[in-house]
């Protein structure tokens, strides 16, 4: 339950998608004018996220890792098929996309039609692939682990947008500077959140020291006891 609770906060202030490592800016930054529209993107992408990541590492356990094979039979064990994990991800992510695209044509077409051109780039979205990446390259452990951490990581996106968009409605109404009205505050206010998430780092600090090992316990005790001898060595000198 820890593992879950950890990997849950650090995907969604600590490792954001936006703030930390600048995925998914150019939708992040074009469709954020909106609360409206940035809450439907953001629950766009928390759908394909929680549905891809856990997919992609299926794929990346039982068919793209070296040795993954091995289910088929001995002689598959030596295969690697690490070199399709792009093109098996970007698939994944694709159908899913068009699922999402489908389901918000039919059922919310004026959302469908504010989104515009986004909704089906969110299939080539950096955000969403990186998700699956991350979960491969951080070695996720478990299927319920890679769930986690898909809806975790849509939940800091989708944050992300609600939160810039939500103040970029309400900056219409302030006096920014002209230099700075459009993109330029709109990267300050940015810069600002990210700080703001990373401060969260905090929370996973801390904790219990680890125990020392058995060889640090044994140099320990054998540098007690040559203190002990060259203490009782010394009171014998004096003595005499």
């Amino acid at each position: 339950m820890i593992e879950h609770l950890e990997l849950f906060f650090k995907a969604v202030f600590i490792d954001n998608m936006v703030f930390a490592v600048f995925l998914g800016m150019c939708s992040y930054l074009a469709v954020s004018k909106k609360v409206a529209t940035a809450v439907g993107l953001g629950a766009a992408v928390i759908f394909v996220l929680a549905i891809t990541v856990p997919l992609n590492w299926l794929l990346d356990q039982y068919l793209l890792q070296p040795g993954a094979l091995s289910w088929l039979g001995s002689e598959f064990a030596d295969y690697d098929l690490g070199f399709l994990s792009f093109i098996m991800f970007i698939a994944t992510i694709a159908t899913m996309v068009q699922l999402v695209e489908i389901i918000v044509e039919k059922f919310s077409p004026s959302l469908y039609n504010s989104l515009g051109i986004f909704l089906p780039l969110i299939a080539v979205n950096c955000a969403i692939l990186g998700g699956s990446l991350f979960m491969q390259s951080r070695e996720i452990e478990s299927l319920g682990l890679a769930v986690n951490y898909g809806i975790s990581s849509g939940i800091g996106w989708f944050l992300a947008i609600l939160a810039i968009a939500a103040i970029r409605e309400k900056i219409r109404y302030s006096n920014v500077p002209p230099a700075l009205r459009g993109l330029g505050i709109t990267f300050i206010i940015t810069g600002l959140m990210g700080i703001g998430f990373l401060s969260f780092g905090g929370m996973l600090t801390g904790g219990d020291e680890p125990e020392p090992s058995k060889d640090i316990e044994a140099t320990i005790e054998k540098v007690e006891k040559k203190e002990v001898k060259d203490e009782l060595a010394n009171n014998t000198k004096t003595l005499n």
